[in-house]
């Protein structure tokens, strides 16, 4: 069956058709929820509230742009809402964060410290730092998304960097002392 039928047979409330699309996207919007999400078990409930989400609206699907997409910005958009209640974003000062830079041999670092690292930032950056560098919003959509300034999403974008900078450098230092 393809896409555009699936989709057709969504919009009636075919159960056989969610439940396709359900397996179809399921894994790839699993992996969007863990990135948001604190744990497991988060990433879990906003998977199903998600997919609740996509099917009460998918009248609202109008064929114009990538279904994939508009499920992803649903499913995002749920997993963020955990958070909009909570104020936890906080604006530091920009003037004192310069853009890390930060130099990465793949034989160095393995892709699992990276993405504990940026799983183990605090809430307020790690959603940030998703949103802007691994799914490519603006820092307007960011702060429309999460409620905040412009200024907010910044500084918590720098202050992620300037973390994850530092876990890098710390990991890399020990590795050149345990290696001597």
């Amino acid at each position: 069956m393809s896409l555009e039928k699936l989709i057709h047979q969504c919009k009636k409330q075919d159960i056989k058709a969610q439940e396709k699309l359900y397996r179809l996207y399921s894994g790839k919007l699993f992996g969007l929820c863990l990135k948001y999400s604190n744990n497991y078990q988060q990433a879990e409930d906003s998977l199903q509230d998600g997919f609740i989400t996509i099917f009460n609206k998918i009248e609202q699907y109008k064929d114009k742009g990538s279904f994939e997409g508009w499920m992803k910005r649903i499913v995002i958009n749920t997993t963020l809402q955990k958070h909009r209640k909570e104020k936890y974003f906080e604006i530091i000062n920009e003037n004192l964060l310069e853009d890390p830079v930060i130099e990465i041999d793949d034989e160095e670092i393995s892709s699992e410290f990276l993405l504990k690292s940026i799983q183990d930032l605090p809430n307020r950056y790690r959603e940030v730092f998703n949103l802007y560098a691994l799914d490519g919003f603006s820092h307007k959509e960011i702060a429309d998304m999460l409620n905040i300034s412009v200024g907010s999403s910044k500084s918590n974008l720098a202050r992620a960097r300037h973390i994850l900078k530092e876990k890098i450098e710390n990991y890399l230092n020990d590795n050149k002392v345990q290696s001597l």
